[in-house]
């Protein structure tokens, strides 16, 4: 969702750890089931306000005498959205707003039958559609819902779970340019002073990556990738440089879709915006905060670890947020693959230790496993465990299991989630087919307890005998079962690295050696996420 992003670029709602907006969850609504959004949305410059119209296709999973749908309502700040008018099938209904739901009477509905429900509202978003200026001064009007805040903008069920196609039908002033998910279906100018702009998504998606942006934009059209339309839509005074930053995307999406599988949707688009984050995997339109325009492709971390979310966090969506290291870890590790592809294993080992140590740091403040069912503040969920962690889990998975196997159980759980929905427990099933193993504990350890071994070590050389213990003194009751790793330095500077298999809380080794060992070091080739402590 976002590569750990960041203002510092770390700050990123995928890097970052933004504490300002203290969004909770709300629980899903289980009596229907949305098919289909169109929103009819008209902005202005003369205002913040927007008139929409929303028509939601939705099936009834059972019969029920009303329905709800999330959407803020118009508050004392006079901001929030005033609903006048609902319909179902072109005939008004009874319908009531609180403060974040719109409560709508159902005049008739039977399990598995389709209805449609026209809403017709207006008023200033709150949030989620951000009407500001950018860093040129000029305005400009941004979707940028995670983690549920679309509902300050389009009446919807603002939950990971329930996925539905989008169309956006945006009526601008007519020197702004409209980008949003899917396809290009109509741009037609209205007059001299208003264009019309029709996007469609071919696919179901979530409401948080469902989004548009309206601005003055230069529009680099880059080709395409496995017939897959590639695009870069920048501020006007800075495309030189947008257009040079953004070119990295071709190799980035050639690597993925070959690394994962097909790419899910009809086009990529890379743009510069007023997210809030670093970066905001939207699907098949990704925003990017205006600074990530420099004119040095320094961000193509940044760019790897979005476009990876179009495959894991877009189209394979967490079932719930406990599980978002299925999409921030995934990412992470993603794009740490990326680029140890494009250069070396150095690279991904240099990458691999700043992450351990922003792990070890984090875990200092923040004991709770990455697999959270505790924190309900959603914002607080993009951290290290979420992201550095949860990649680290990968790359730990990737070792246990060999790269081909790594692979296989990448791409078959990609395979059977797209356009789905899945949990920790769903992808645990899917590495455990493939590999035929039992992965239980592994699991367990690294995702549902807190923490990391951290590792005293003792050793000493005498009489052509190395005596070696390792003691895992981590100060919590989990006692981690795992492979270390030690590089063995011999007093003529040559080496040999052995692996000792540790499941208890202290153990011994012994082995024999001709040559004097003068030094060792734990884990030489970056395998293990662990807590160096007294080595001696």
């Amino acid at each position: 969702m976002k590569l750990i992003k960041s203002l510092i670029i770390i700050l990123i709602i995928s890097f970052g750890y933004i504490n300002t907006y203290s969004q909770e969850i709300i629980a899903p609504l289980t009596n229907i089931d949305v098919q289909h959004y169109h929103f009819y949305i008209a902005v202005n410059d003369s205002t913040n306000a927007i008139e929409a119209t929303a028509k939601i296709e939705i099936k009834f999973l059972k019969e029920t005498p009303n329905i709800s749908l999330n959407l803020i309502k118009k508050s004392e700040d006079n901001k929030g959205m005033l609903v006048s008018k609902v319909l179902q099938n072109d005939k008004p209904v009874i319908f009531e707003q609180t403060e974040e739901l719109l409560n709508i009477t159902v005049e008739k509905s039977k399990q598995n039958k389709n209805a449609t429900f026209t809403i017709s509202y207006s008023g200033i978003p709150k949030d989620g559609l951000i009407i500001s200026k950018n860093m040129f001064g000029d305005r400009t009007f941004f979707g940028d819902n995670w983690p549920n805040r679309a509902q300050n903008w389009l009446p919807c069920i603002d939950y990971l779970s329930d996925k539905a196609f989008v169309d956006f039908y945006i009526t601008a002033p007519v020197h702004y340019q409209v980008i949003a998910n899917g396809s290009l279906k109509e741009q037609s100018n209205l007059n001299q002073n208003y264009t019309y702009h029709h996007w469609q998504s071919s696919v179901p998606l979530p409401t948080d990556v469902m989004v548009i942006g309206i601005a003055k934009f230069a529009v680099q059209h880059l080709g395409k990738v496995n017939n897959i339309p590639i695009s870069s839509w920048v501020y006007p005074q800075n495309k030189e440089d947008g257009f040079y930053d953004y070119a990295v995307a071709d190799k980035i999406l050639t690597y993925f879709i070959k690394t994962i599988g097909n790419y899910p949707y009809k086009k990529l688009a890379n743009v510069q915006s007023k997210t809030r984050f670093g970066g905001m995997e939207n699907a098949s339109n990704i925003f990017y905060y205006e600074k990530s325009v420099t004119g040095k492709q320094d961000h193509e971390d940044l760019l790897a670890h979005e476009i990876a979310h179009q495959w894991f966090g877009d189209s394979a969506t967490e079932s719930d947020w406990p599980h978002l290291w299925l999409s921030e870890g995934f990412a992470t590790y993603l794009t740490n693959l990326y680029l140890e592809n494009n250069s070396n294993k150095e690279t991904l080992d240099t990458r691999l230790k700043k992450q351990r140590q922003k792990i070890i740091a984090f875990s200092k403040k923040w004991q709770k496993p990455v697999v959270d069912f505790n924190t309900t503040n959603l914002m607080r969920l993009l951290n290290a465990n979420s992201y550095e962690k949860g990649g680290w889990f990968l790359h730990m998975l990737r070792r246990k299991l060999g790269d081909n196997l790594f692979n296989k159980a990448l791409r078959t759980y990609y395979d059977t989630y797209k356009l789905k929905n899945a949990d920790t427990e769903d992808f645990q099933k899917i590495v455990q087919q493939v590999s035929e193993k039992d992965l239980e504990v592994f699991f367990n350890q690294w995702l549902y307890k807190v923490g990391q071994p951290k590792l005293d070590v003792q050793w000493s050389f005498n009489h052509k005998k190395i005596k070696i213990t390792i003691a895992q003194v981590q100060g919590f009751d989990t006692v981690f079962n795992f492979p270390l790793s030690i590089k063995f330095i011999f007093k003529d500077n040559s080496s040999i690295i052995k692996t000792f298999n540790i499941s208890q809380k202290t153990e011994a080794f012994k082995f024999q050696s001709d040559k004097e060992i003068i030094k060792i070091e734990l884990d030489p080739n970056t395998d293990l996420l662990f807590e160096e402590g007294i080595v001696k």
